[in-house]
């Protein structure tokens, strides 16, 4: 992970599909950019300054620029339609060095890919990757129609077996069932979309007995409707010597922020990873879609943008 800030300059716009924006970024008084891997994103500081976390698209061996991929959102806080309306070509940007909550596993020699609408973002990167090195490579891209699906030309170019779902025809959610069945354990298997889609992948793969099945969200995951809203905790902030009480209902990156505590942050709803801090001591609520369940169960870290305390107190390596 790469935790520089780097400026860059936008050096190219595209339409790649209804609703999707292609941003090239290039770099300003170097030649390259930091290298990153497949699947990671890049943190966007926008000149409204909001902050946003994007994947990208292109080849993990082409750090000459970085690429994009922004659907405009329906519902948007002013991120993506910023950068559809606002943004161009020239303007200058502050961005993150890359960071990968989705890493590549490519000791394996086949793999399954399932993208569902703008999560091809990360899934193209990865075929991408993955063909560069021979890798035998299926994969599914669902969309809302033909006119949705960015960059299937590109797609379709690199050769692999690809299956197409369109919303519109199909007339239903994709049967991911069948299309994953038989392939054996020893296969990994990558999805990157809705929730609804995740759930439905997990599952799938669950039935199967696939122990290798990876995902990331581009959307907070459903809350549960029986969760009960936890009591005020106390967090003591372990190198700052710090106490600071977070009320009930108050988000803990609130409650640190408020009492001076410089916590980097993006996404706000526990899918970037860019909150994770360091756990000494508590009970952690666990809220994000970042951690494995391994990692939930080991108790160390949590994202304090949705993740809080179950009872009593927490202790933080800040």
């Amino acid at each position: 992970m790469c935790t520089a800030t780097l400026t860059v300059v936008v050096g190219k716009l595209t339409v790649e599909a209804t609703d999707t924006l292609s941003i090239e970024l290039r770099p300003v008084d170097v030649d390259r950019l930091p290298a990153f891997d497949a699947g990671a994103h890049i943190r966007l500081n926008l000149p409204n300054g909001l902050v946003r976390s994007y994947s990208l698209v292109n080849p993990a061996d082409d750090v000459q620029h970085y690429v994009l991929g922004v659907l405009r959102a329906r519902d948007s806080r002013g991120g993506s339609s910023f950068i559809h309306e606002q943004l161009r070509v020239g303007d200058h940007l502050s961005i993150s060095g890359p960071h990968n909550n989705f890493p590549l596993d490519e000791t394996g020699e086949r793999f399954v890919l399932i993208a569902g609408g703008i999560g091809v973002t990360a899934i193209y990167s990865m075929a991408q990757r993955l063909v560069s090195l021979g890798k035998r490579v299926d994969m599914l891209y669902c969309c809302r129609s033909r006119e949705h699906a960015a960059w299937l030309g590109p797609i379709q170019a690199l050769g692999i077996p690809l299956s197409l779902h369109f919303d519109v025809e199909k007339r239903g959610p994709p049967d991911l069932d069948a299309f994953i069945g038989g392939r054996g354990a020893d296969t990994r298997y990558y999805c990157c979309g809705p929730s609804p889609m995740l759930g439905a992948f997990e599952q799938a793969c669950a039935r199967h007995g696939y122990p290798h099945a990876h995902i990331e969200r581009f959307g907070a995951a459903p809350v549960n409707a029986d969760a009960v809203a936890t009591p005020g905790y106390e967090v003591e902030l372990a190198r700052s010597g710090k106490t600071v009480w977070v009320e009930s209902g108050t988000r803990l990156l609130d409650a640190l922020i408020v009492a001076g505590v410089d916590v980097p942050f993006s996404c706000e709803q526990g899918i970037c990873g860019s909150c994770e801090m360091t756990v000494l001591e508590g009970e952690i609520d666990h809220r994000d879609s970042v951690l494995s369940g391994s990692e939930r169960n080991a108790g160390k870290s949590m994202m304090v943008c949705v993740s809080g305390c179950k009872r009593g107190r927490l202790v933080l390596d800040c």
